[in-house]
């Protein structure tokens, strides 16, 4: 079975071959790594992991733990095998039919994000929530009191907010939204289980949204006046 780790790392030379290095040691494969995010002297890296399955999965954060510096912040099954392309795929297969192209989002969007689900959502006055497209394990939103609405900018959402159904804040749902053209539309991503969206997942979900508000004719392109 494979595993997606979080890794913070120490910014230097030789960390990520020496955590490759520990993890093989208790029989695992690294099959692919995401760059996540970079800061000052330290990095942020996703790598999807196949364990055997007469391994313990809290086997990885022993060895990943054991190179001076490392943390794991999560480990989880991989939704799917990561594709170093799976983004650039998103964005042509958005591209290609523009009809549907919020379809596309919320169905590939999970595995771009390695979360659990993706919906595209319309607020109405009333506050009612209709579910325009959704991906991965998509959640009951009948009776949710819409918190993240209306939504003027990309956001990461608190998982513990008096609106967030009880089931999902069990599960330890991260939450991140991006407006999809309009303030009503926005497109919702859930990682039960964590671990946070960071500032660079949320930059792509917000890249994506606003791409696919443009392709499917939500909203003009930058410099074009609608009308």
């Amino acid at each position: 079975m494979s595993f997606v780790l979080r890794l913070i790392l120490p910014d230097r030379p030789g960390s990520l071959g020496a955590v490759a290095t520990a993890i093989g040691q208790v029989g695992a494969d690294i099959l692919a790594m995401d760059i996540v995010e970079r800061g000052p002297g330290h990095a942020v890296d996703d790598i999807v992991v196949d364990l055997p399955s007469s391994r313990q999965p809290d086997i990885l954060i022993t060895a990943a733990e054991s190179v001076e510096g490392v943390r794991v912040e999560s480990v989880r099954p991989d939704p799917g095998v990561a594709d170093s392309h799976r983004e650039w795929e998103l964005v042509e297969a958005i591209a290609a039919d523009p009809s549907r192209a919020i379809e596309t989002l919320a169905a590939r969007l999970p595995r771009v994000l390695r979360a659990g689900w993706a919906v595209v959502v319309r607020v109405g006055d009333d506050k009612s929530v209709e579910l325009l497209a959704g991906g991965g394990g998509v959640p009951e939103l009948s009776g949710i009191v819409p918190g993240w609405a209306p939504v003027d900018r990309p956001a990461v959402l608190d998982p513990e907010a008096h609106w967030v159904p009880e089931d999902w804040k069990t599960l330890g749902t991260e939450m991140a939204v991006a407006p999809l053209g309009s303030a009503d539309v926005a497109v919702l991503v859930g990682r039960p289980g964590g671990p946070a969206m960071r500032d660079s997942e949320l930059a792509r979900l917000a890249h994506l949204a606003g791409l696919t508000a443009v392709v499917s004719g939500r909203m003009a392109p930058f410099g074009v006046n609608g009308g």
